[in-house]
């Protein structure tokens, strides 16, 4: 007996609410991975790594947000905890494999293919495992065509999200960047949700065990909107990631106005006195001058020359 499948149980608003943590997740994940590139190396890897579970929380509360408005008409669901743990673990963890491949390395399009692929098959894997963890009287099943879909979706998605944080410079831009990214990873998120239905069985294998979804995954959601709610003041507070404008190589300092420029332009030197030049001669004439007078005759006329 199949199974009646239901993912808008509350209309627009899971989609929405998981299209809004997946863009913020991403836009914070983008400019803490801007923000890698100011610090030179010392802070990098902490930038990074920040910028990779910003990502990574984004993804994974967008994903649990969207299963609160899923639900099978004759069945309870339930979620078996250390399974939604380890999705957690897996997308912050393959988010900040690719994060670092194209922090360290750059974005050559065989790296960020690279980068790319990684990220995009641990946010489908991600996926995937979290759609394991549900229990019910029943079992699942998937349409291939649909799956290899949501996978290409998530790659496609990664190595946009990806490129993004190494070259979209600007806060308007990495917004626009962010919303874009969103939109893929919860596009992703409910084509593999299309993929699936429910085959119920009262004998079957996965019955229901674990916690429901009020106290289970409600509970769990909270950590990693705390971690997002850090990553936004840490980014409010930087003016660098505020203000200023990111480029690749060299320092990135913020363009500064007039004023500021003004304020922190460095003093003129002092004008060094240069002293005159003397005279070739002080006894010839210069040009311009009087002649010099005339040296007087010898007063002892007699005592030289002829008689």
């Amino acid at each position: 007996m199949q199974g009646t499948v239901d993912g808008f149980s509350y209309g627009l608003v899971t989609p929405v609410a998981a299209f809004l943590m997946a863009a913020l997740g991403g836009a914070l994940g983008l400019r803490c991975t801007v923000r890698s590139l100011h610090g030179g190396r010392t802070f990098k890897a902490g930038w990074l790594a920040l910028g990779a579970a910003a990502i990574g929380c984004g993804i994974w509360t967008m994903h649990f947000v969207g299963m609160l408005g899923f639900s099978v008409a004759e069945s309870a669901i339930s979620y078996d905890v250390p399974l939604t743990l380890v999705s957690l673990g897996v997308a912050i963890v393959v988010v900040g494999t690719g994060v670092f491949i194209v922090g360290y390395r750059g974005t050559r399009p065989a790296t960020l293919a690279t980068a790319g692929l990684v990220t995009g098959l641990g946010v489908a894997a991600m996926h995937y495992i979290g759609m394991y963890s549900m229990s019910l009287r029943g079992e699942f099943a998937y349409d291939p065509v649909l799956v290899v879909l949501s996978v290409l979706i998530a790659v496609i998605a990664a190595t946009a999200a990806l490129w993004a944080a190494m070259t979209v410079r600007g806060f308007l831009p990495s917004l626009g960047a962010s919303a874009i990214m969103g939109v893929a990873v919860t596009g992703m998120h409910y084509t593999g949700m299309s993929a699936m239905t429910v085959h119920l069985d009262g004998h079957a294998s996965r019955m229901v065990q674990g916690g429901s979804m009020t106290t289970v995954l409600l509970p769990m959601l909270f950590g990693p909107l705390v971690l997002l709610l850090v990553a936004g003041v840490i980014v409010m507070f930087d003016p660098l990631l505020i203000s200023g404008e990111d480029t690749w190589n060299g320092a990135r300092e913020p363009r500064p106005g007039r004023r500021a420029q003004a304020r922190h332009a460095a003093p003129a030197p002092a004008p060094v006195a240069v002293p005159p030049a003397p005279a070739e001669d002080d006894f010839w004439p210069q040009p311009g001058s009087a002649a010099p007078a005339a040296e007087p005759a010898s007063r002892y006329p007699d005592s030289y020359g002829p008689r």
